[in-house]
């Protein structure tokens, strides 16, 4: 009898693949406790090990969450639909709107760890923002919790000599936000710039974005530019990839 290739893939990964199409065909529904390790032993015939390992594919792929003393159960959490081009037009941060409200709809946004500090720039920074070596930055330190869930870490970095006395350098900058106040101080942003890369995240960013550390982080690096190509912001954001989808829709 020919092998396939589905008899070549391991074991573990068989069982993980059965498992998600289960939870995609809505045997398991958002919340569902999933069959433990020795459950999965005694259908598959296989030891603890392998058992674990299918299930820690599914957490890893962001599909499942362990819950201490209860199991791993299907993630609940509804991924959040990141419109890049719509959150960050002047009609939302302008107006006062946060530029999370082109996101969340009527979801529950929290911000939390606010650090706001002045500090020397690193050389990186300071060649993006176009700074003298003695020029120090303010940088704003957040991170953002959806539903209760950690989605996003975010670390700006502004020009001190741009924002010095502003709501900027508090923790609650206002309606609008940063973009509302840089325009009150005459360096309103005109033009954004993101750079999107993907990794592992570090143990860190596992513990506060409460993720497993096989769940891969996305990093989004914003540049905003004021009149005559300023650059006035860089925003470094670090995603729970499980938890985004990014959308960007733009006419041809």
């Amino acid at each position: 009898m020919a092998t396939t290739d589905d008899d070549r893939r391991p074991k573990y990964q068989r069982i993980a693949d059965s498992l998600r199409e289960a939870i995609q065909s809505g045997e398991y529904g958002p919340g569902d406790r999933l069959p433990g390790e020795n459950d999965l032993m005694a259908a598959h015939g296989v030891a603890r090990m392998t058992a674990r390992q299918a299930l820690s594919v599914l957490k890893d792929e962001g599909v499942a969450e362990s819950r201490k003393g209860a199991g791993v159960f299907v993630r609940a959490f509804r991924p959040l639909r990141r419109r890049g081009i719509q959150r960050l037009a002047q009609e939302q941060w302008g107006s006062g709107r946060s530029i999370w409200s082109a996101d969340i709809e009527n979801r529950t946004l929290v911000v939390d760890q606010v650090t706001v500090s002045e500090e020397a720039a690193s050389e990186r920074i300071g060649q993006v923002l176009d700074l003298a070596d003695e020029d120090t930055v303010c940088v704003r330190r957040r991170r953002f919790v959806l539903d209760g869930k950690p989605v996003l870490l975010a670390t700006s970095y502004l020009p001190t000599s741009v924002v010095a006395g502003s709501a900027i350098t508090q923790e609650d900058t206002g309606p609008g936000g940063t973009y509302a106040r840089l325009a009150e101080l005459g360096y309103k942003p005109v033009h954004f710039r993101e750079e999107i890369r993907s990794r592992m995240p570090t143990k860190g960013e596992a513990a506060q974005l409460s993720i497993s550390a096989g769940t891969p982080v996305i990093l989004v690096c914003r540049t905003a530019f004021a009149d005559e190509g300023r650059p006035v912001e860089i925003n470094e954001m670090t995603l729970d990839a499980a938890s985004y989808i990014l959308e960007y829709d733009f006419d041809a």
